[in-house]
């Protein structure tokens, strides 16, 4: 084998609880937390209802960027972005799947990039000397492994090009994790996927 160096900048928090235990003080450095999800399925499991009530009683201030889809499209990309500008968010949080924590990723850069994200990154592999927003993500569903690395796939709709680049300072650098909330709260059907 060759020798080499693995570095992994996630902290991953596991367990019955870890979320409720642990988000408080995960946040507690932010004012304003952009909470980033899916379709939905949060606000009818209890999970949108527990983090939110979490983030209020630190004082956090929630900006909601919901309706991130599978495969995310760079144009979503960039309405995070501009909220995350706009909104003062100095912290993104992701709850969901691999599609929701690419999308977040993608947002992280974008919304402290000034150039076009798109056509200076995932159009071609390039460097990007930008500290992304700080990315704590929640994860739902486990699978792709997203939340502990930097890499990411968008779509660009109008050029008709899906592809992903990696960009490791956008790793998200917190993970209490959700998995098992999702799968206490989901339908039995859905908790047969994981095994």
């Amino acid at each position: 084998m060759n020798n080499f160096i693995f570095q992994n900048a996630t902290k991953v928090f596991f367990g019955r609880g870890c979320v409720k235990e642990y988000l408080t003080c995960l946040v507690k450095p932010f004012g304003t937390v952009l909470l980033a999800y899916g379709g939905g399925s949060i606000k009818r499991n209890g999970i949108y209802d527990e983090v939110t009530g979490i983030l209020r009683g630190a004082g956090k201030r929630i900006v909601e960027f919901s309706g991130i889809m599978a495969n995310p499209t760079y144009q979503k990309v960039q309405e995070g972005a501009k909220l995350a500008r706009e909104s003062g968010a100095d912290m993104i949080l992701g709850i969901g799947g691999g599609s929701v924590m690419d999308c977040c990723k993608a947002v992280s850069l974008a919304a402290r990039y000034d150039g076009d994200i798109w056509n200076d990154f995932w159009a071609k592999p390039g460097v990007i000397d930008v500290e992304p927003l700080p990315l704590g993500v929640i994860v739902t569903v486990a699978g792709t492994g997203s939340e502990c690395n930097g890499g990411a796939v968008i779509t660009h709709e109008e050029k008709k090009i899906k592809t992903g680049r990696d960009y490791p300072p956008a790793q998200p650098t917190l993970c209490p994790d959700g998995s098992h909330l999702y799968i206490q709260r989901a339908c039995p059907a859905d908790g047969l996927r994981w095994f």
